[in-house]
């Protein structure tokens, strides 16, 4: 007899997180969606950064417009990627294994430098903020550490 695990089964459906994955892909973003993905892209040298996104109205609101409006700087990181928080589970469990000293928090922004986290901006940051000023604060970042 096989018994299922429910804690750890994706809490929303493929079907309805598709669009929301989509608004970061279709700019650029690559998804990550396994443990495996995010420890090869935090193997590579350079920045990475990690954009753990979520169902919620912040993300809708703030993150998703603000990620992509900061992809339009000239200076960015290496690599972008993201993961689905309550669906990517062991993705964005691998993502906040590294970032331990910060609480479980999606949406959120995570930038690595050789595998080593750098910046971190947690849901608390996103949540009723402007994405245009978001999306400032991620450049200013990126003025900091990337090419």
């Amino acid at each position: 007899m096989t018994t299922l695990n429910i804690s750890r089964a994706p809490r929303y459906s493929e079907e309805m997180v598709k669009p929301l994955r989509e608004e970061v892909t279709s700019a650029g973003v690559e998804e990550w969606r396994t443990a495996e993905a995010i420890d090869h892209a935090l193997q590579q040298p350079g920045v990475t950064l990690i954009f753990i996104n979520s169902v919620c109205g912040c993300a809708a609101r703030s993150a998703r417009p603000a990620l992509k409006l900061a992809l339009g700087h000239d200076k960015l990181p290496d690599r972008i990627g993201t993961c689905f928080a309550g669906v990517d589970l062991d993705a964005v469990e691998s993502v906040r294994r590294r970032i331990k000293n910060y609480p479980a928090s999606s949406p959120s922004i995570a930038l690595f430098k050789d595998g080593e986290p750098i910046y971190f901006m947690p849901r608390h940051h996103i949540e009723g903020s402007p994405a245009e000023e978001i999306a400032e604060d991620l450049k200013e970042i990126f003025d900091v550490y990337c090419k």
